[in-house]
This record gives structure tokens, C-alpha cells and sequence, in this order.
């Protein structure tokens, strides 16, 4: 018994629309809205399914993308995906996921998935500092090509990330508004490139304050809370301080707790703010005052950027793309009395 599957033609007549309509609106292209709606509603009363493989030879593509992640368990990768997920989701193509750091592999070792014509584009997720030779590697590809995160100082390649160094200027600038002077900084690990953004943000807002940054207030960490820990009880010996500003929020939480379990008091003997504005952020104590990150719009970002590339090859965007961060204002900083 053959079973008649449901058209291109069948959900024109439904929709009460043209073929190339249906067509148009399949492959991602805008249709006026009350339009969109009836496609929507006819494909989903016939069960509609295009088919891939004839879609897919006339459009001369694969309809997939090709998401690189340096550690698909990182729950931080999370709203990122999503975000990239949702907008091809929007354009008709399917995201194909791959892990490289479990596996020891590199990340360029994936750009054969181009050279093999299996996906139209990739999206390189990492937090880890890239080399520029394997940046220069995929920049110089013939293919369409997205980093998010560290970009090795190559321009001419498309990355997204979120301005590290703004974010930590905000800190400070509030930190310094509230009559902070002696500021220490608990910075992130060398192998990352936000890490070393954050840093050189702290420096160089502190010398826009007109203050030299200490460089004995400047403790190494490695992003986890006892690295944070270890990094406060490194400062507390050094002293001198009234204000930490933590290279991330599990820096930040290790740094409240090593204070309290030296008798110190949060906000009232030192303001702590961290970076990210995980979910815990806000229910330990004190509330933490952190930076958000636009992980979301990061990722959607991303994902329009190298949509432009597959379609268009004159496109033209911005090569690196960086996000503003939000300062969010709870209760782990306190003012104080300044003396100058």
C-alpha cells in the first residue's frame, strides 16, 4: 500500500498561496505575516515534511551547520547553542553538534567537515585562547566560517564575542563611584583569552582612575571557587585592599568564603564583584554584584553572521563583532569613605 505523502503543491492550495511561496518561505526567506501564518498552520495540519535530499541538490547546499564546542558538558556553551539553535531553526537549517576538547582533537582538524562538503558552514565555540596559526588556518578557507570567543588578534575572520574589557571598566568604574581606591584583582587562568581581556580591562581602568595597579594585589586563578579561595587568602596576607574584583563569579564566591572563614565580613570589610552572573549568584550571601553576559545574543549573533556568509558571498559585516556585558547591582559592595 503507498502512502501519498503531502506536497509543496498541497500546502499551496491549504495555505491559499503560490508554490514558490511555500518555497520562499522554506528556504528562510521573509513573507508578509498573515502569510507565514497560514504556511505555519497548513504544514502543521498536513504533517509537512520538505524533502531534504531533493531541497538540497537544487539549492546546490546541505542545509546544516556545524557547531564546534570545546566542551559540550560546559553549562556556560548552553544559552550560546540555544541561541545559535533557535535562529537557524528560524532559516531552515539542521545544527549538527561536535565536542573537540574531550577528545584531545584541535579545533581546525574540523574544517574538513567543509572541505567534505558535509555542512555549508561552522561555529567555533571556545573560551580558550586560540593560535593565530590555526585562526589564519580557517581564515584563509574558501568557507564560511564564525569564531566565538578568542580570535588571536586575526581581523579579517568573523567572530563574536562579548567585550571582556568593558565589562571589567564598569566594575571598576562603580567600585571607584562608591570611594574605592585600593582595588585587588583575582584573575582568570593564562590558557583563556576572556581571562587576559579581564585583566588588561582591570589595568587599564584603574589607570583611567589615575591609580597604578598594584601588582601585589593581583592574584592568579584558575575559575573554579577554591582557586578563588586560594586566591583571597593570598590577598588577605598582602592586605591593603577594600575592594575585589573577581575574573569570574565562582572566583568571586571562593573569595566570599575564604573571607568569611577569616572573620571578615561581606560587604562591610571588603565589596567582591565576580563576572558572569551564574545562577547561584544570587542566592549566596551576600547577593553577588557581578557582570552579565549576553551568552543568548551571542550565539544568535553568530549563527545571522554566518547565515549572511553561506547565502551572500559579497556580504559584507563587521569581522569582529563584541557584545556589551550588564552590570548588575546587588548587595556584596558597599560605599566608603574616600581620601581622594
Amino acid at each position: 500500500m503507498t502512502v501519498m505523502m503531502p506536497t509543496i503543491k498541497d500546502v499551496a492550495r491549504l495555505a491559499n498561496t503560490s508554490k514558490s511561496t511555500v518555497s520562499r518561505f522554506l528556504n528562510g526567506k521573509p513573507v508578509k505575516k498573515d502569510t507565514e501564518l497560514a504556511l505555519r498552520k497548513a504544514i502543521e495540519e498536513l504533517n509537512y515534511h520538505p524533502n531534504m535530499n531533493a531541497r538540497r541538490l537544487v539549492l546546490n547546499r546541505t542545509q546544516v551547520v556545524g557547531i564546534v564546542v570545546e566542551d559540550i558538558s560546559n553549562n556556560f556553551f548552553t544559552p550560546i547553542l540555544k541561541g545559535i539553535r533557535d535562529e537557524f531553526d528560524r532559516k531552515g537549517y539542521e545544527c549538527v553538534f561536535y565536542t573537540w576538547n574531550l577528545n584531545r582533537r584541535r579545533e581546525v582538524d574540523f574544517m574538513k567537515l567543509l572541505y567534505e562538503e558535509q555542512v555549508d558552514g561552522l561555529i567555533f565555540v571556545s573560551f580558550t585562547r586560540r593560535s593565530r596559526e590555526d585562526v589564519r588556518l580557517m581564515c584563509d578557507a574558501p568557507f564560511p566560517v564564525v569564531l566565538i570567543g578568542d580570535h588571536a588578534g586575526v581581523n579579517e575572520i568573523y567572530s563574536i564575542d562579548v567585550d571582556n574589557a568593558n565589562g571589567v571598566h564598569e566594575v571598576v568604574n562603580y567600585l571607584y563611584r562608591i570611594g574605592h581606591r585600593k582595588i585587588a584583582h583575582i584573575a582568570g587562568p593564562e590558557h583563556a583569552g576572556a581571562g587576559l581581556e579581564r585583566e588588561h580591562g582591570f589595568r587599564e581602568a584603574m589607570l583611567n582612575h589615575g591609580i597604578s595597579a598594584d601588582l601585589a594585589l593581583i592574584v592568579q586563578s584558575d575559575w573554579t571557587h577554591q582557586g578563588g579561595y586560594n586566591a583571597m587568602k593570598a590577598l588577605l596576607e598582602v592586605g591593603g585592599f577594600t575592594a575585589v574584583v573577581a575574573s569570574n563569579d565562582e572566583s568571586a564566591i571562593g573569595a566570599i568564603g575564604a573571607a568569611h572563614e577569616h572573620g571578615y565580613s561581606i560587604p562591610r570589610d571588603f565589596s567582591i564583584v565576580g563576572f558572569d552572573d551564574i545562577g547561584i549568584s544570587q542566592w549566596i550571601y551576600p547577593p553577588l554584584t557581578t557582570v552579565r553576559q549576553p551568552f543568548q545574543e551571542t550565539g544568535r549573533r553568530a549563527a545571522e553572521v554566518l547565515y549572511r556568509a553561506m547565502v551572500d558571498e559579497e556580504a559584507t559585516a563587521a569581522p569582529r563583532i563584541l557584545l556589551k556585558p550588564e552590570l548588575v547591582i546587588r548587595n556584596s559592595c558597599l560605599h566608603v569613605q574616600t581620601d581622594g
